[in-house]
């Protein structure tokens, strides 16, 4: 019971700064997509994104996962692990930058975008910084301080918004003759991500750095296959938007890229959820391994995920009539593929709270199989339907790659290493979910009003259902007292 009640309040903390911090960044969907001049001017930001995302997970190569189990695994120097982490993350990515540098011109070329090298340049030395700050920031969720944690998340998206307005909004309000491109926005990540990398100098301070050989062995062997299995997954993610504008017309890709790339951002809301349970969970799943009710944490964690992704889900879609103005006029065709996106996070979600089972036992090559089987499945469908239907052969993609990963990872794991999740509670949320989803689509055609209405009102019963079968009121901190009394 501690440690969920350690797990509820890192979260809650971790949660805070990636909502808020989320929220503000919606800011910047609007700002684009309002001010650009074209769909496709989006999509070459969405496209060099999805780019920077592959990169991030070549760049760390699993160190963030490997650098929590050793340094709960390790009985002797923990320092050392995380100088040699820093070492070798550091080492990778500063080659890398380097050589950007040197052969920017063949590499934007190659990426198709000869006439904006220094717009790909720019994303890929800022890749370069955020994968090395993972470390830092890794060691940060170790030593349990969610706050600095939060503080520089947080601090990173006022400085962007605030840059952004200034760029896209203040400036063409000061100056008719201000020329908006997309070029700003990689600028200003760059200058942001630079700033927080001197914000964690304390981190890299204070200690010896020394490089261990033999632990470095050691922790290639066991995050290899997470690379392998990062890979596969960041595919599962943004591979629908790299290949999207490579299959079809390069313009035309790019338009329906924009156009995908906007309406994705309402469903992110669901990645912001896993994002915050994960950095909350990873620490202290490794560092309760040895508990006896280790397994019982785990499968009410999953339980209590499930439900609240679910009610998220809900929340999204019952209010998509005013969600959809986060997109501009141009974009809003795409708003069918907001569901569909929105399970595919939630399938990643129970995937990654499923892929504990291996990690712990130091067989991580499960984990890349069942990430490549999704990937090969996502690619399938869009390689085969992207001729057809466009983005929303990436969305439904994404969610069949999901889907397979997570169902082989549930199947073997309850062979290699069973944990008692309680399935049919979570069936149960899954469908009465899906329920209360198809009666939201039937008050489509209602004045807004009405519909937002009748929304809320199934939401509300969700929210009662949970509440009179999980989550008493009495047993929530503050407002249980009063229920108790």
């Amino acid at each position: 019971m501690a440690n969920l009640k350690s797990l509820a309040k890192d979260t809650a903390i971790y949660g805070l700064s990636s909502i808020v911090g989320r929220f503000l960044n919606y800011l910047m969907v609007p700002l684009y997509t309002y001010t650009l001049k074209s769909c496709a001017d989006y999509g070459i930001y969405n496209d060099i994104y999805a780019q920077t995302a592959l990169l991030m997970v070549l760049l760390t190569f699993g160190m963030e996962t490997t650098f929590f189990r050793f340094m709960n695994k390790e009985e002797g120097d923990k320092m050392r692990v995380y100088s040699t982490a820093l070492m070798m993350v550091g080492g990778v990515c500063l080659t890398f930058a380097a050589l950007v540098l040197l052969f920017i011109n063949p590499i934007a070329s190659v990426l198709d975008y000869p006439n904006h090298k220094w717009y790909v340049g720019m994303m890929f030395v800022t890749v370069a910084q955020d994968a090395f700050q993972a470390i830092p920031f890794a060691y940060l969720r170790y030593k349990h301080r969610p706050i600095k944690f939060a503080s520089l998340k947080l601090l990173f998206i006022f400085m962007s918004v605030t840059l952004n307005v200034v760029a896209y909004w203040l400036m063409p309000q000061i100056n008719p003759e201000w020329q908006i491109h997309i070029g700003y926005a990689f600028a200003i990540n760059l200058l942001c991500t630079t700033i927080i990398s001197f914000c964690l100098i304390s981190e890299l301070v204070g200690f010896k750095w020394q490089f261990d050989g033999q632990k470095c062995k050691q922790m290639l062997s066991y995050s290899w296959p997470l690379l392998v299995l990062g890979i596969a997954g960041i595919l599962n993610q943004v591979a629908g938007q790299i290949l999207l504008p490579r299959i079809l017309d390069s313009e035309e890709g790019r338009h329906q890229l924009g156009i995908y790339g906007a309406c994705i951002k309402i469903a992110m809301i669901m990645a912001l959820i896993t994002q915050a349970f994960r950095f909350a969970y990873e620490p202290i799943v490794f560092g309760s391994a040895k508990d006896k009710n280790s397994k019982e944490l785990y499968a009410k964690s999953m339980k209590f995920f499930v439900i609240f992704t679910l009610l998220a889900f809900l929340c999204v879609m019952g209010y998509i009539d005013i969600f959809k103005y986060l997109v501009g006029d141009k974009f809003r065709e795409g708003l069918g593929i907001v569901p569909i996106v929105m399970m595919a996070e939630i399938f990643m979600g129970v995937y990654f709270n499923l892929s504990f089972w291996y990690k712990l036992i130091d067989k991580t090559i499960y984990g890349a199989w069942f990430s490549l089987a999704g990937c090969a499945v996502l690619f399938g469908v869009n390689v085969i339907f992207i001729p057809q239907i466009g983005y929303w052969a990436c969305a439904w993609g994404g969610l069949a790659g999901y889907g397979t990963a997570m169902v082989l990872s549930y199947i073997v794991g309850q062979k290699q290493n069973p944990i008692p999740y309680p399935i049919k509670d979570i069936a149960l949320y899954m469908v009465l979910a899906v329920a209360l989803f198809c009666m939201m689509q039937a008050s489509k055609g209602w004045p807004m009003i009405a519909s937002l209405g009748f929304n809320t009102l199934l939401i509300v019963l969700f929210v009662a259902f949970i509440i009179r079968r999980d989550m008493p009121l009495s047993s929530l901190p503050v407002i249980g007292k009063k229920f108790k009394n």
